[in-house]
Formats: structure tokens, sequence, C-alpha cells
């Protein structure tokens, strides 16, 4: 990416953009950088062998391949050996959850009986921005706490976690672990070694790249992890313990290109990007907050530091699939209404009654424009105050 942000380079690199859609349910996946999809076609065009063999074709896929995780361990500061990349974060969490070890009577807290263990629920007072208190954490963790598990960032609110925070109170208890689900924050130049994080989990199709997704378990606890892999293989690696086959070779080898995007210094791009997005969810929240049948749920703020441009609400007496289906019978816009897999937060947190329906929700990136998102609000102003006046 250039030094300064230029948001019609940007849109070059998305082939996708060239289509008359204005992507805004990118919170389930953002569009694919050009240099992804170019990789992939070289690869399936010329080293689709299998991996380990001696010969030439074969030596060139296996390095690829390497690259590719070693691409995807800088991602977020981890060493290749501790990450493992497969189908998706659900599956990579269900083998860990099979192979991390745990004793009767061990106690988990996850937000908002398997093996004896005790379960408690981290919950959140205000139903309008549920966030994760420290204070009640406290309360909640015990010498017998094995595992703590919480979102990055929300992918309803768009509420960022403090999750250093967090890691500094858990790891009062030396058995304690953190966990940490950063899909939704997607993953914003995340560093698993700042954060102090054991176990942390997002998707690379959410940041640019390849349908694929990622698990990071630090070293100091793979001790703790039964090996689900042939007895023959090994256990030297993240990957030989949890992987039961390994996943998409040609997304793998793809994901060094996300990396060249970000350029020599990506901290720097992340801060650009982060900028370019405050805006946007700026515009949006600033519509939203102007029409008083709209609740909205998450960070009133647009800052950057407290929120992802993920924004949901609901209007009073409409159904959230109703707002969904007149933007659409008029505009080009995609984005979507739901609850997003989040169905505890908004049945049990927010109180929705109809959680199927659940929130509309708009969910950003740096490669739309604030043109985008001034005609959204424009629209969405004219359609909410023509169905607040059909149900009068």
């Amino acid at each position: 990416m250039a030094s300064e942000f230029d948001i019609a380079r940007v849109r070059t690199r998305f082939p996708a953009l060239n289509a008359e859609q204005v992507f805004l349910d990118n919170a389930g996946g953002s569009q694919v950088l050009d240099t992804v999809i170019e990789s992939i076609t070289c690869y399936l065009s010329t080293t689709n062998v299998q991996l380990g063999a001696t010969y030439g074709i074969s030596r060139a896929a296996t390095a690829a391949f390497t690259k590719g995780y070693e691409a995807a361990a800088e991602f977020i500061n981890a060493n290749p050996d501790e990450i493992c990349l497969g189908i998706s974060t659900t599956q990579l969490l269900h083998n860990l959850s099979t192979a991390l070890q745990f004793q009767p009577g061990d106690e988990l807290v996850r937000i908002a009986g398997r093996l004896g263990l005790q379960v408690k629920w981290w919950s959140a007072s205000d139903p309008r921005n549920p966030v994760c208190d420290l204070d009640e954490l406290s309360q909640l963790l015990s010498e017998k706490t094995r595992l703590v598990a919480c979102p990055h960032a929300s992918n309803i609110t768009g509420t960022i976690t403090k999750v250093k925070e967090i890691a500094k109170l858990v790891h009062q208890y030396p058995r304690a672990l953190l966990c940490v689900d950063g899909v939704a924050l997607a993953p914003a130049s995340s560093d698993v070694k700042d954060l102090d994080v054991d176990i942390y989990a997002f998707s690379q199709y959410k940041v640019y790249g390849p349908h694929i997704a990622q698990l990071y378990v630090s070293s100091r606890i793979h001790n703790q992890i039964d090996s689900l892999g042939h007895f023959f293989k090994g256990t030297d690696t993240l990957d030989l313990k949890l992987n039961l086959a390994s996943a998409s070779y040609e997304a793998i080898q793809s994901i060094p290109a996300v990396l060249e995007y970000l350029g020599p210094n990506p901290s720097a791009t992340w801060d650009k990007i982060a900028s370019h997005e405050e805006k946007l969810q700026a515009i949006l929240l600033d519509c939203l907050r102007s029409e008083d049948q709209i609740t909205i749920y998450g960070e009133p703020s647009a800052s950057k530091e407290l929120r992802v441009p993920v924004i949901s609400f609901t209007v009073q007496g409409i159904k959230s699939s109703k707002v969904i289906e007149v933007v659409e019978l008029r505009t080009r816009f995609c984005f979507r209404h739901g609850h997003m897999h989040s169905h505890r937060l908004l049945n049990d947190i927010v109180g929705l009654e109809d959680v199927e329906d659940g929130v509309v929700r708009f969910s950003m990136l740096h490669y739309n424009t604030e043109e985008e998102i001034n005609l959204l609000v424009g629209t969405l102003k004219e359609i909410i105050s023509s169905l607040v006046c059909s149900t009068v």
C-alpha cells in the first residue's frame, strides 16, 4: 500500500469492486486481493501436486506452502510452529477443545458437562452496549479457573475488548488460559505476543485473503495439548498436533500476498486503514443517532480505539428483514440481518423479542468509500421514514 491512503488505488486491488454492488457485509468475509487470486490461479496451474516428494514441482509446491505458513505466523507475530491453518475457526477450536487437557472440577469462563467441568458465564449489564467488564471477571476467577474465552471484538456491536487487561488479570492464576476469538476484529494488526494471549483464532478471509482459518496456541502451553494426529508424524508443531489433514495448499501458499499488500510497515498501514474506516463509521453512526426510532447496539463513538466498523441496529416497530427487503429492492447495497451466530448475545443480553429476525448489520472495510456511505445514509433516512409512517 502507498505511503498515503489512496482509496481509488486501494479499490483497484479488489476485482469484485468492479461490479455494481456495494459490499457492506464484510464482517462475513472481505473481498479478495487481486494478487491472492493470481497466486491461487498460478499454484493450481503450475504446482498442483502432493507435497513432500523429491521431484522438482513437488519441491516448489512444498516451498510455497512453507512460505504461506511463515507469512501466516508473521501476520500475528507468532512462530510458525505455534499456528495451525484449517477450514474454519470452528473446526480448529473444536480440535483444540478435544486435545486440550482438563481435569474434573476445572472452571471455564465464557462470555455472556462433559468431563465434569464447571462453566461460568461472563455476562454484561448494558443491553445496548454490552462489554466485557473486568470487575465482574475478577469475581468469576479462582484457583480452579482453567480457561477464559472472549472475543477481541463483537461481530454485532463492533465494540473492541480490552484483551491486554484481561490477559493480565487471567494470568494471575497459574493454570488459567485466555482464548480470544479475533474473527470480528479481522484482526487489525493483532500481535499475539504483545496481547499475551494463550490462544487466538481468526479467519484469513476476513483480511482480504483466501477462505481459510488460523489458530494460534502459545508454545508455552503445547505440553498441555494431546496430539490428534497419526502416531508416526510427530508432535513438534501445533499443526502436527491438531490438524487431522492439511488445509487447502493453494489457499495457504497465497497468504504472503496479503502481507505484501500491507507493505514493509504493516503497523502504519493498519493505522491508515483504521483511520479511513473510522471516518466511514462516523458518517453512518451520525445518521443512525439522528433517528429517534433507531436503537444502535454497541459503542456509540466512532473511535477506532473503541470499535471496528461493524454497526448493528433495530428500528422500532419494523422488522429488520423488512428494512433489508426495501433497501435491496431500491439499491445495490449488500448487507444483512439476523443474529450472525451471536444468538446468546441478542437473546440473553440484548433481549431481542425476535432473535432470528435479529438486527440490521452494516460492516465496512477500507475499500468502501465515503460516497458509498453517504449514499447509504440518504437511502436509509428515506426508507426508514417511509416504513415508520406506514405503521402509524
